[in-house]
């Protein structure tokens, strides 16, 4: 039976449910010496440090050291663009860490912090994008991807619309706060345990800040408790700060944030303005769109650059708009500084293209559904070409998921069923729409597309794989090993997939960009070939045949020819020992065809798309803006999925992060720019009470996606995007109150959705409509 596609449970599921699964905190009680850390934050979002005076928190029983800039011996850097000092002479941020305090227990490194002494000289801050675009407050390169002319088919085009739309940021609110605990060894090797995205790039700061070549630092990541991105460069700093204490104390030091230091500490995802202008004749075709996108990237540059650029590339989701010219910019604010999140700035890109293809439908009085499917990607004509220049492979996919979904959904009788439903009732609305995604699968930073894997195969038979990924609950450990058993042709429970070291697997990119079993996969089926054509060869001579006639299946090996002599896979292992071969291997992966021209903003960044639909039903109630998630169908493209169980919570729970991003994540700050929303009790998460009353959800069956391990397809970013839908039916729900374009903040809070019903029915009274 094949190990690959069978759906089976998550491989720590047993650990996580009993409460016995191991995460970065939990390895404290086995150094009892182990000193505490505790930040001391600014209360100013931006002001200079006048004076730092350490001496009267060494008053505190328990005060072991308290580190500032003055302790660093490398860099004072935890970034690697130069702008994000570990210990900060300028406040850049509410709550930034200037010092941290190390001591015996975390109470007395609390008290600690609270002695420290800090003058400021405050200083004027920007906290909003629109401050500043006005005072052209910007980091990064100007982004711009373009075909064709904008302004000439402008002027030609039928009708033109005008919009712009501002888009709420979100809190990773990952289970397992920001975490790191770091060791010294009597040689002066470190060994940082991290709940780290990317432990090679923890390495590299934790090297840097300390002035060490990576070869003395170790970093292993035994799982996250989520990450979604807030772990992909965040993690770094509270890693470097356990470091240096380690380094300078020769004892075990512990940073371990609490939900108020991790959300007032970290970045979040992008907040994003988007300005418009299109084209499009008068049965909804578009045919120009002219678009800026700004983002509020906070402090310093962290990943906000690429973020913006998977935001340009995805500003045409799966239209093709021949005339097409989108720009974006990066603002910097006084802020936390905003990274990477589910989507990395897909999300963003695609929301405006669809609210831009809602308003064309509603100005022309059309179902918007009709105008999403006229403006599809084709493969006639040419219609299968990015404005970034890179072909859309498999794009029939688009209108064969579309069709299927709208046909399993029953979407036509319902329009039929919410539209007699709204006739009927004057003060409830209900509101359908479906909503297309193509999302590119690969890092747009071309380098980042590679991995490593390193397989031991023991005498008796076991194996133990090491990879570059990271695990965060997402299930890709559980891939791993069903990837590594198919390729060996040994059981499920014959494979034990490690937790991710800096010392097994080096240089390793992140896990993101979805792309954590696409090339840690591919290294992990590389390793096991190469051992697999060893044993093949040691199996043939017992067998009499071919090593090319030799199969491995389910810990038995025969030949082809005499299906009936069989041999176990520990028995051929153990012959393979004693005649001195090799038992195990490395793998490599790098993702092939991939080009990209950062500056021209054009080339083949993606090795493939992910694509997908959603159809959403709401109901709104007219007085309060309270709605309803009556009911939501998905059917989504994974290719041949790796693991089938794994993949469906994948899209259900993507689905519903995005739509706690869209419709209920309210992240505010206040005018002093400290993050107000700082608990679950002011900061309203998706939970059990925003589930439709009917969640179906099905992957598109045969699939293949050819070139990719086993022919499956990411599933981890795109089916966040799927929950624009719920946004567009709230849309459409208001739209029943009055008609005419609708106007919805983002998120869709029920007191937006209110105001939108509000301005629509007093258009409506003005028009007479």
């Amino acid at each position: 039976m094949r190990a690959v596609g069978k759906a089976i449970p998550h491989e720590s599921a047993p650990l996580h449910v009993t409460g016995r699964a191991l995460y970065t905190d939990d390895l404290l009680p086995r150094y009892p010496n182990a000193l505490h850390a505790w930040p001391v934050q600014a209360p100013h979002a931006h002001a200079r440090i006048v004076r730092l005076e350490v001496q009267p928190a060494y008053g505190v029983p328990g005060v072991v050291r308290v580190l500032t800039a003055k302790d660093v011996p490398g860099l004072n850097d935890s970034g690697l663009k130069g702008d994000e000092p570990l210990f900060p002479d300028e406040v850049m941020y509410f709550g930034q860490a200037v010092a941290w305090v190390l001591a015996e227990s975390e109470e007395a490194a609390r008290l600690g912090a609270e002695r420290v002494e800090v003058e400021y000289e405050p200083l004027p801050a920007i906290l909003s994008i629109q401050e500043a675009i006005r005072q052209g407050s910007f980091q990064g390169a100007m982004l711009h991807a373009r075909r064709g002319d904008v302004e000439r088919a402008l002027q030609e085009s039928a009708r033109v619309l005008e919009g712009e739309l501002e888009l709420g940021g979100q809190e990773h609110f990952y289970l397992e706060t920001q975490a790191s605990l770091a060791l010294l060894d009597e040689a002066g090797h470190l060994l940082v345990h991290s709940s780290t995205q990317h432990p090679s790039e923890t390495q590299e700061i934790v090297a840097q800040v300390l002035g060490l070549p990576r070869n003395r630092v170790t970093v292993q990541c035994i799982r996250m408790g989520g990450g979604f991105g807030g772990k992909e460069v965040q993690a770094n700093p509270y890693a470097a700060v356990a470091a240096l204490g380690a380094y300078l104390t020769h004892r075990p030091v512990r940073v371990r944030l609490n939900r108020l230091q991790d959300i007032t500490l970290t970045g979040k995802r992008h907040p994003f303005y988007a300005r418009w202008k299109v084209g499009f004749s008068q049965d909804g075709l578009v045919n120009a769109l002219q678009m800026e996108l700004f983002s509020d990237g906070g402090w310093s540059q962290d990943l906000s650059e690429p973020v913006m650029a998977r935001a340009v590339c995805h500003a045409d989701n799966a239209y093709y708009i021949p005339h097409m010219d989108v720009k974006g910019r990066v603002c910097k604010t006084h802020k936390t500084s905003q990274t990477a999140f589910r989507g990395f700035g897909g999300p963003q890109g695609m929301v405006f293209i669809e609210e831009v293809m809602d308003r064309v439908a509603r100005s022309l009085g059309l179902p918007p559904e009709v105008v999403r499917e006229r403006n599809f990607y084709r493969q006639e004509g040419g219609r299968n070409i990015t404005p970034y220049g890179q072909e859309v492979k498999d794009v029939e996919r688009i209108q064969l998921i579309w069709e299927e979904l709208k046909q399993s959904a029953l979407f036509e009788r319902r329009r039929l069923e919410v539209a007699e439903f709204n006739r009927q009732n004057p003060h409830r609305k209900r509101g359908l729409a479906i909503t297309p995604v193509k999302f590119g699968i690969s890092f747009n930073f071309t380098t980042y597309n590679q991995a490593g894997a390193l397989v031991l195969i023991y005498q008796d038979g076991s194996v133990q794989v090491n990879h570059g990924g990271t695990e965060m609950g997402q299930g890709l450990h559980t891939k791993i090993q069903q990837i590594a058993a198919e390729a060996l042709g040994v059981p499920l429970e014959a494979i034990r997939v490690m937790p991710t070291r800096t010392d097994k697997v080096p240089n390793t990119s992140a896990t993101a960009a979805s792309t954590g079993a696409d090339l840690n996969g591919g290294a992990v089926r590389d390793a096991c070939e190469k051992i697999k054509a060893r044993l093949a060869v040691v199996a043939a001579q017992k067998l009499g045949v071919h090593p090319a006639d030799v199969v491995f299946e389910d810990g038995q090996v025969w030949s082809l020819w005499k299906p009936q002599e069989r041999l176990s896979f520990t028995e051929v292992v153990k012959t393979a020992y004693a005649q001195r071969v090799q038992l195990f291997a490395d793998g490599f992966y790098r993702t092939p065809g991939l080009h990209w021209d950062k500056t021209r903003m054009w080339g083949k960044p993606f090795h493939y798309f992910a694509f997908g639909a959603a159809v959403s039903e709401v109901e709104v109630d007219g007085f309060t803006g309270q709605y309803a998630l009556r009911r939501v169908d998905i059917l989504h493209d994974v290719g041949d999925s790796l693991s089938p169980l794994v993949d469906l919570g994948q899209v259900e729970g993507g689905f519903i992060q995005g739509l706690g991003w869209l419709t209920l994540e309210d992240l505010r700050w206040d005018e002093k720019g400290q993050v107000a929303t700082r608990s679950a009790s002011t900061y309203k998460l998706p939970s059990f009470s925003e589930l439709p009353e009917v969640f179906n959800v099905r992957l598109l069956p045969r699939a293949t996606e050819p070139g990719v391990v086993y022919g499956s397809k990411a599933v981890g970013e795109p089916p966040l995007m799927l929950a624009i839908s719920v946004r567009e039916a709230l849309k459409d729900a208001v739209a029943a109150f009055g008609g005419g374009i609708v106007e919805l903040a983002s998120p869709a809070t029920p007191e937006a959705v209110y105001w939108a019903i509000e301005k629509v029915r007093q258009r409506a009274l003005v028009t007479g409509d």
